[in-house]
């Protein structure tokens, strides 16, 4: 389990040539996609997304996390990479997993909002400048895809499961199971990362003091390449995951509730005074719940 630290950086030495003024500054906005095995999605899915983007205004980047693939997308990535400066390409060292991807591209985020989603191409772009509208109200805005594109069979499994997990979680997230979110990094850097951890974003986040939010969004029905995950290869995994969580939000310490007190009075020399640091401690006691000490009698 870890705490994704302060972003990395994925370029060094001089800016690239041709950078335009809007990617050379540091970026506002970054875009996590998971990649694995997406070779034929990968060039149709830039093009969206630096169209939305361009109607938003705001400084970005789009990090690529591929997960290992064994097909073109490494060379894809690079051609993308190659033609706008706004991609960077991380690759991990062997399939991780989808949180493991996600985990890795919030490590090497450099925006102060996140933005995450598929590279399958169901996930619209063209959603992201809502999601990211929403924000100025709340720090998590999820998708709730409004007309899925998929299979009864996993239709109805996503059902059961967002039940369950709501039920042991005490949520209403509706649609944990759609990736297109926007969120705050500041949250994020306060969450654990684990292996399942994607399926909870939400829940982690409210934890975590985010004022969460759901929005519909389009969802397309998927052209190329396969699907990653289906009832066999998640629901053990993901019930397993569903406990864990449980038992952090039992045991989950709210950063929150500390606040340093900084009522000290020095003198010249900046140490405490005696009059002040008594009645600093008197104030911070009594802030704290400690009961007051009454005055010694004579």
């Amino acid at each position: 389990m870890e705490f994704f630290p302060q972003a990395e950086s994925g370029r060094k030495g001089p800016a690239r040539a041709g950078r335009s003024n809007k990617i050379a500054r540091m970026p506002e906005i970054s875009l996590v996609i998971p990649v694995f095995n997406e070779e034929d999605n990968l060039p149709v899915l830039a093009g969206e997304i630096h169209a939305a983007m361009a109607s938003v205004g705001r400084a970005y980047e789009v990090i690529f996390v591929d997960d290992g693939s064994t097909d073109a997308s490494p060379a894809v990535l690079a051609r993308l990479a190659a033609a706008s400066p706004a991609v960077r390409v991380v690759r991990q060292g062997r399939n991780s997993g989808q949180s493991a991807a996600l985990a890795a591209g919030f490590r090497f985020a450099r925006g102060e909002i996140v933005v995450t989603l598929d590279a399958d191409l169901q996930n619209d772009p063209a959603d992201i400048p809502e999601l990211l509208a929403r924000l100025a109200a709340y720090d998590v805005v999820c998708g709730v895809r409004a007309k899925r594109q998929d299979t009864w069979v996993r239709r109805i499994s996503s059902r059961i499961a967002n039940g369950v997990r709501n039920r042991l979680t005490q949520e209403s997230i509706a649609d944990v199971g759609c990736t297109l979110r926007a969120m705050r990094a500041e949250q994020l850097r306060q969450i654990p990362m684990f292996t399942g951890m994607h399926r909870f974003l939400p829940t982690l986040l409210r934890l975590a003091g985010a004022r969460v939010v759901e929005v519909p969004v389009n969802h397309r029905p998927r052209l190329h390449g396969q699907a990653k995950y289906g009832i066999g290869n998640r629901l053990w995994r993901a019930l397993a995951d569903l406990f864990a969580v449980r038992w952090m939000q039992k045991r989950w310490i709210d950063r929150r509730l500390s606040k340093e007190i900084e009522t000290w009075n020095t003198t010249p020399s900046g140490s405490p005074s005696d009059s002040s640091a008594k009645a600093s401690f008197s104030d911070a006691s009594s802030s704290n719940g400690w009961p007051r000490k009454s005055a010694s009698r004579a």
